[in-house]
């Protein structure tokens, strides 16, 4: 059997597996074969060489290993209510009170009394007694046997334990497998990548990941595997972008009267610096013969729209029509309004179509776009109906792009049945390096990372519920000025386990209330979408001064004259979510202001959340620190994505691995575009040995 037929085995098939146990494995872990289970790694270990006396306990410790013999046990409490109590004595005579509150009646079978353990769980104190919950058990004579330094433990979940299944069996089956599995293991990197990377070989790798002989050789087996990871991942990324580069042209944009006559004669401020080489770059690939598909980041308010405008004018200089797509109507008008300003003065025939746009208004749209007449069209999703037709489309711009599926994407760039169009997607989420290079690593990445002139810094500051009245008076003489304050909470209505947040409805009443002179508006994600465009619109036309509202006004909405934003129960958000709202303010020409509230309990991240706000307003430093946080997983929406399908890498914290596996990469295919010459066998072998529909290429089958 070949190595990649070896570990397509099913799982019932391994020693002191079966059918029942197979089952489980797949339900809970998706554990199906061989290759699964293998990559199924350690997510800690227990270091065998540290015990502690329960004289040297302390609760600030995580978790600690205590030897020590069970001297009595007992069931306590009624039905739901029951639990064990165990008496764990170390050699001092000093003792741990060790409780379970589930599987009571399996741990009291399983547990004997008078017998020597290793016992492992977090200590906490109580009148002077340490105790444990749901310690893990080993007995003494057992350990004797394990040649491992350090004792992995695996992931496991409350069904698996409740058939047995708890992460000592999940290492049993570990050791069967790897047994017969290791001598299977084909190396999957060349020569050179290992000589140069002075990487582990894979068959050492996978067995000091689950267990390791000594921390150096531990270190080296991570190493060895999260750098595989990211490898193939980029690799793949890559190739994609060179088939992409090779295979598909794209119209050449070289003529540019109109930008120049733009350039001189319309436009009333300067381009910033990083403006300049943006449109710099983006001309490059218009003038190129090949599809340009480049993802352009800049922070709130950083001046992306003009860049849009600029590229859709260079289109409509060559005969061809521009899409800018936005995810909201509210953004697609902000979008139309900002640039209709610009065509009006050029002469340029700029429509807008939106859900709400007229049928009779439709129809002269349709017309219009067919025919060529109409060169730019700002809209939403309705931009994407089969009735939408264009004479030649040339570019498509998606803005905040993560909102759109990829299927609804693709139906823009069929539009144009000769040639694909060129694709600008803009965001103003910050995305980290690590995570661009890796989601869009196929695509080519320019960055605004400099604000227009003249734009005052925000001054974000962070308040106690009991500075309220302070805050209230601020508001109003910010709005004597003639300024206008959004208040946004994080829900619409109480719940039982939020009840200690402020929530929306709760907050209108007591706004109105402190505010019996100004007018206020509502808006939440429950309203429909009319409902929300004319609250909307009330307060952009100032007949509102206060705006009480949930999240839904996060992306796009310009109103210049909001200069405050107060963010209720601000440690409830996510960092990336409070910079986005405090993108908000800031739009005008006056000093804004946003003022973080919260109660006097604070976690150590919301602290740390709360601190990044007050200290800075660079976007891509606060999704660095987002991402060290919160993990990948929840910036982006990135889990449907399937590209961050990791096993052991970690974008967060494996930033210098990622780069170097990139830049590892980028030189194989930049030697050997076609994996053809015999040093890359490996490489060639193990991509081929892969399904088709296998995202990361760095999973064994």
């Amino acid at each position: 059997m070949t190595g990649s037929n070896f570990f397509n085995t099913k799982i019932e098939f391994l020693k002191g597996v079966g059918p029942m146990r197979a089952e489980l494995l797949q339900k809970e872990l998706s554990i199906f074969t061989y290759g699964d289970l293998i990559q199924h790694y350690p997510f800690r270990y227990l270091d065998r060489t540290q015990f502690y006396k329960v004289a040297e306990l302390d609760e600030s410790m995580p978790y600690v290993q205590v030897r020590g013999r069970i001297r009595g046990k007992e069931v306590i409490g009624e039905g739901r209510k029951q639990r064990l109590a165990a008496t764990l004595v170390d050699e001092n005579g000093d003792q741990l009170e060790l409780v379970w509150f589930k599987g009571v009646k399996w741990m009291e079978k399983s547990l004997k009394n008078h017998t020597d353990y290793i016992v492992f769980g977090k200590p906490t104190e109580f009148n002077g007694r340490f105790s444990m919950a749901h310690p893990e058990l080993e007995e003494l004579a057992e350990e004797k046997q394990t040649t491992s330094f350090l004792q992995p433990v695996y992931n496991t979940t409350e069904k698996l334990k409740a058939h047995r299944i708890d992460s000592k069996v999940i290492a049993k089956m570990m050791e069967h497998l790897l047994k017969v599995a290791l001598p299977q293991v084909q190396e999957s990197l060349s020569p050179e990548l290992i000589e140069t990377y002075k990487l582990m070989d894979k068959r050492s790798a996978y067995a000091n990941i689950h267990f390791p002989e000594s921390a150096d050789k531990y270190n080296k087996a991570k190493f060895r595997l999260k750098f595989e990871e990211l490898f193939y991942i980029q690799l793949r990324l890559f190739r994609q972008k060179v088939v992409r580069k090779a295979d598909l042209k794209g119209q050449v944009f070289n003529q540019v009267p109109t930008l120049n006559e733009f350039y001189k004669n319309h436009m009333t401020f300067d381009l910033t610096g990083a403006q300049k080489r943006v449109v710099k770059e983006i001309y490059g690939d218009l003038t190129a013969g090949k599809q340009m598909n480049r993802l352009l980041q800049g922070d709130v308010g950083s001046g992306k729209t003009i860049v849009a405008f600029i590229t859709m004018l260079i289109a409509a200089d060559n005969g061809a029509q521009s899409v800018l797509m936005a995810p909201t109507e509210i953004l697609a008008d902000q979008h139309y309004v900002g640039l209709r300003a610009f065509a009006d003065r050029l002469g340029i025939n700029l429509g807008k179509l939106t859900g709400s746009t007229k049928a009779k208004d439709r129809k002269v749209l349709h017309e219009q776009l067919r025919s060529g007449e109409m060169k730019m069209i700002v809209g939403t999703h309705a931009l994407l109906e089969d009735v939408v037709q264009f004479q030649n489309l040339g570019l498509c711009i998606v803005d905040e792009q993560h909102r759109f599926g990829v299927e609804q994407r693709s139906k823009l760039w069929r539009k144009n049945p000769r040639i694909i169009p060129h694709v600008l997607v803009m965001t103003a989420t910050p995305i980290p390096r690590t995570l661009a290079m890796t989601l869009y690593g196929d695509l080519d990445v320019s960055v605004i990372d400099e604000m227009p002139a003249g734009r005052k810094e925000i001054v974000t500051v962070h308040r106690f519920d009991s500075h309220r009245l302070r805050v209230f008076q601020f508001v109003r003489d910010q709005i004597k000025l003639g300024r206008q304050v959004y208040i946004v909470y994080p829900l619409i209505e109480e719940s039982e386990q939020m009840e200690n947040y402020k929530d929306l409805m709760d907050g209108y009443e007591s706004i109105k209330r402190a505010f019996p002179e100004y007018q206020v508006s509502m808006v939440h994600g429950k309203l429909k979408s009319q409902d929300k465009d004319y609250e909307m619109q009330r307060f952009v036309k100032n007949e509102t001064q206060i705006m009480v509202a949930t999240t839904v006004i996060e992306v796009g909405v310009n109103v210049p004259n909001a200069s405050v934003m107060i963010i209720e129960s601000a440690e409830r958000f996510g960092l990336s979510q409070l910079h986005q709202l405090r993108g908000r303010v800031g739009r005008g020409a006056e000093q804004s202001y946003c003022i973080l509230m919260t109660g006097y309990k604070l976690s150590k991240d919301s602290k740390t959340r709360l601190e990044t706000m007050v200290r800075t307003n660079n976007g891509f430093e606060i999704a660095d620190i987002d991402l060290k946080l919160r993990g990948p997983g929840d910036l982006m929406g990135t889990q449907q994505s399937g590209v961050l399908d990791l096993l052991i890498a970690d974008l967060a914290k494996d930033a210098p691995i990622l780069q170097e596996a990139r830049a590892a990469a980028q030189r194989v295919l930049h030697q050997d575009p076609q994996l053809e010459q015999p040093e890359h066998a490996n490489i060639r072998r193990h991509i081929q040995s892969l399904s088709a529909n296998t995202v990361n290429w760095s999973r064994i089958s």
